[in-house]
């Protein structure tokens, strides 16, 4: 097993950092402002596959969960516009990346330090849990303003978390979600100071990682749950480019 905390890819180009704190396993993306590109979303997968391999690898069933924390002031402002467009291969990796977040072998909280726009959002609403920054930091989908389409399994996991008026509201307009209308939409668990969003976040990590005891059905109840998006996400991304 990997000795923490590793750095990912490489202590040279640490992208990300993945630490153990008990039972609970930090990821801590610190990518400048943590826009998704192939290297990026590659270093995240290969963080949560050292998890899952810690998970698969336990003699027994133990609590276990995942956090996820951006740095300063920024959760992730999606993706990087000009490598996605240059690499065409590019978002067939970024959906992989949600696929396996949404269906995670373990119970997952991203803690929303700042802003998640665009694909940060998507990331977010990829765990089981949410905890955002109140005195800081909207969740925006803007693909409408840049404009861009959306893919059906990003649209698939929106759908999935919110209300129809507020998956209106936030395709459609692309509505800036402070911290407080997140909370009062169900967009996220607690809202907190920026200072405490790491430690919330972590609470919540533990009060729902006893659930990892149920070995591989917690990610089976996933897949069961959440099988619709897993499908959408599967849909390779040059199928639909021409009419994106």
């Amino acid at each position: 097993m990997s000795s923490f905390p590793v750095s990912i890819p490489s202590k040279e180009n640490h992208l990300i950092t993945l630490s153990q704190e008990g039972p609970l396993f930090i990821l801590h993306l610190h990518n400048k402002d943590n826009r998704f590109t192939t290297e990026f979303c590659l270093a995240i997968l290969q963080g949560l596959q050292i998890v899952e391999d810690y998970f698969i690898n336990s003699e027994e069933t133990t609590d276990m969960a995942l956090v996820t924390v951006g740095n300063d002031k920024i959760y992730s402002n999606g993706l990087d516009l000009m490598h996605a467009l240059s690499y065409t291969p590019f978002m067939d990796i970024y959906l992989l990346l949600l696929r396996r977040l949404v269906t995670f072998c373990i119970p997952t909280v991203a803690a929303l330090n700042g802003h998640a726009f665009a694909g940060g959002c998507m990331l977010a609403f990829a765990h089981d849990y949410r905890v955002m920054r109140s005195d800081r930091g909207y969740m925006c989908m803007n693909e409408v303003d840049l404009p861009s389409a959306l893919h059906p399994g990003m649209a698939g996991i929106l759908r999935y978390k919110m209300t129809p008026k507020t998956f209106r509201d936030m395709i459609l307009q692309g509505h800036r979600f402070t911290a407080q209308e997140a909370l009062d939409k169900d967009l996220v668990d607690v809202i907190c100071p920026g200072d405490e969003v790491l430690p919330k976040a972590k609470e919540l990590a533990l009060k729902w990682a006893p659930k990892a005891k149920a070995g591989i059905v917690y990610k089976q109840l996933k897949d069961e749950m959440y099988t619709d998006i897993v499908r959408l996400l599967a849909v390779p991304f040059h199928r639909l480019a021409p009419k994106m």
